[in-house]
């Protein structure tokens, strides 16, 4: 059964945001300390990537861990209402981002995913792995 009444859990959803979240402010201004000029949410790539470098073809994606299932396994059994709706479109994020990686990796694009907690702990980190992707596609 759910915590929340039904009007408590619409205010919620409709709070989620898919583009400006606090993990991509985060990271994209880690990125511009580093000097890494980008594109957000380009319609043109696949997935539309949360940060793409186009000219070294690199898609970042910042995932949050509910959204896109991480330890999805053990996760799904937390479910406790409404699962005939959360768990199909949850798994439905997973295989998109799979067929996202695949279809771009075959095209030659580097693509780098964090998870939102990573992003948290150390936007510094992931940024670094950005710009050593970058300068790895350079040579």
């Amino acid at each position: 059964m759910d915590r929340l009444t039904k009007e408590q859990r619409s205010k919620n959803m409709q709070a989620v945001k898919s583009k400006g979240s606090k993990i991509e402010i985060l990271l994209g201004k880690a990125l511009w300390k580093l000097g890494l000029r980008y594109r957000k949410n380009d319609l043109t790539v696949l997935g539309k990537p949360d940060f793409v470098f186009k000219k070294y073809k690199v898609a970042v994606f910042c995932d949050s861990e509910f959204w896109h299932g991480k330890n999805w396994e053990l996760r799904k059994n937390d479910f406790k209402s409404n699962r005939e709706f959360w768990i199909p479109k949850i798994e439905q994020n997973i295989a998109r981002d799979f067929y996202v990686n695949k279809e771009l990796l075959e095209t030659g694009w580097t693509v780098i995913r964090f998870w939102g907690n990573e992003i948290k702990q150390n936007a510094e980190r992931c940024a670094q792995k950005v710009l050593n992707s970058i300068n790895t596609g350079k040579k």
